[in-house]
């Protein structure tokens, strides 16, 4: 059995279609998504008709909670973008989706960490910025779920895996449609996966539980998406739609 995972689309409907075709082409046996599917400044209610006619096995995340929960002004531009564009019918399919989904074969999907949509599970935040949590932190995280074999998460648009003690193997796929941001919760830091490819992972079951990952990165018109960006005045989300990083692409020296 082969398992598609994707996460932290945030509206980028080029990016989606483009790991869509690339998951096709794997011969997976399902697609699951890990939430934050339309908060951003690309293509919310596009992105929105095609997750619905596709009707993969989905899950909220804190974005999607924040257009139904949030009034519109108090809203960050990446949600107030995607809640001005959608209609009666995108908000009551994300008011569908479930926080976490057991789906089966022993994986848990969620958002953050089992219990938090807003946590880190593999990275965590401190004074310094971001890092890679520590294997005390995340098992503090995982704890009451260790009898899985799989807890699939998003949330840091970072792709990485960790094996627990029990045989449980965490994955973040990384994010399908937004290679870097920046935060100031709890503390000031960034995210950021380095080059502007979209990003998801395939799970593949060895039997008895076991299950290995592999880590996707996909080519799209990233410069076309940042541009769309940049149109709807969201000039940080196309800087990091063109590098990776947060921040202005560099210049090129004049000499």
């Amino acid at each position: 059995m082969r398992v598609a995972l994707i996460a932290d689309i945030h509206g980028n409907i080029a990016a989606l279609d483009a790991v869509l075709d690339d998951i096709e082409r794997q011969g997976v046996d399902s697609v699951v998504n890990l939430g934050d599917l339309l908060s951003g400044g690309l293509h919310p209610r596009r992105t929105a008709d095609r997750l619905m006619a596709l009707n993969f096995p989905t899950i909220a995340g804190n974005h999607d909670r924040y257009l139904l929960e949030q009034d519109p002004e108090s809203m960050s531009s990446w949600d107030r973008h995607a809640h001005d564009r959608l209609d009666e019918e995108h908000l009551q399919w994300l008011g569908s989706l479930p926080f976490s989904l057991e789906l089966g074969h022993g994986i848990l999907a969620v958002h953050g960490t089992p219990t938090d949509d807003q946590q880190y599970f593999l990275h965590s935040v401190d004074a310094n910025g971001s890092r890679e949590a520590t294997e005390d932190e995340i098992l503090d995280r995982a704890a009451g779920f260790m009898d899985r074999s799989v807890i699939a998460c998003g949330h840091t648009h970072l792709q990485r895996q960790w094996t627990l003690p029990s045989g449980t193997l965490v994955i973040n796929p990384g994010s399908v449609g937004t290679p870097a941001y920046d935060d100031d919760q709890p503390y000031l830091h960034v995210m950021e996966s380095g080059s502007p490819h979209a990003r998801y992972a395939v799970l593949n079951d060895h039997g008895r539980g076991s299950w290995t990952v592999s880590f996707e990165l996909v080519e799209y018109d990233h410069v076309g998406a940042a541009a769309d960006a940049r149109a709807h005045g969201m000039n940080a989300i196309a800087d990091a739609l063109l590098t990776g990083f947060v921040g202005p692409e560099p210049q090129q020296p004049s000499h």
